[in-house]
């Protein structure tokens, strides 16, 4: 069980290392990805949880959850335990907090040269284009639904029980790729609830020079969406595959 922990901490370290350091690049000034289109920041992420899926694969854990929306679906089809869940949530979680701060020491200077305190949080957390809670929390349940269930087509029986090995974290960045570019528009697609709770509590507590408020009146969003859809994805991969 310990190997699960570290494979998942390790993981989710790696997927907020490189997600946060794609959205940094893309909006801290003086940075030489500065102004980066969207495009690119999807790219980023895609790319992030392949790294993490692999890392967590490599690290100990075979199912590479990397997000507690996704481990929670797996409960729910009986692959694992209440108390295994809730384990993996605070691998997930601690992973998460960790992968933004050294992003937050990758990029020093720039926080400083960086003026505008939306653009400092949006490297830690989503936040949604139109606020509007019921809309907000629609799209992350859709999501996170579409994520649950995609990565059941990717691993489920019409794929021969499984893809070509060491194929299966590319389908599912190519997967995260797919849900930022037509999905991400109206909330920036948090899709996982240790992504966004982590982070944005490292934003509440580093340094960060003139940053504002974390927006914890948000926070509940990316949380409890992907909950919602992660169960809903849940129950409808028992009825399809």
């Amino acid at each position: 069980m310990s190997h699960i922990w570290l494979g998942e901490f390790l993981g989710t370290c790696f997927l907020m290392l490189f997600g946060s350091g794609a959205v940094a690049g893309a909006v801290l000034k003086h940075s030489k990805a500065e102004n980066g289109n969207w495009l690119t920041v999807s790219i980023g992420w895609g790319l992030a949880v392949m790294l993490g899926v692999f890392m967590a694969q490599s690290a100990g854990s075979p199912g590479a959850d990397i997000n507690p929306a996704v481990s929670l679906a797996k409960y729910w089809m009986g692959l694992y335990s209440g108390s295994t869940m809730l384990l993996l949530w605070t691998a997930q979680l601690s992973g998460a907090f960790l992968g933004s701060t050294l992003a937050y020491f990758a990029y020093g200077p720039h926080w400083s040269a960086t003026h505008d305190p939306h653009l400092k949080l949006l490297v830690f957390s989503t936040s949604p284009a139109i606020r509007h809670y019921p809309s907000n929390l629609l799209i992350e349940i859709i999501g996170t639904a579409i994520l649950v269930l995609g990565i059941g087509a990717i691993f489920g029986p019409a794929t021969h029980a499984m893809p070509v090995v060491g194929l299966g974290p590319y389908l599912v960045g190519l997967l995260i790729i797919a849900i930022a570019i037509s999905l991400g528009g109206p909330t920036g697609y948090a899709i996982n609830p240790a992504r966004d709770l982590g982070p944005r509590i490292a934003h509440a507590l580093l340094p960060i020079p003139g940053k504002g408020p974390s927006d914890w009146a948000y926070a509940w969003v990316p949380i409890v969406g992907p909950f919602i859809g992660a169960s809903l994805g849940a129950w409808i991969a028992r009825l399809i595959f």
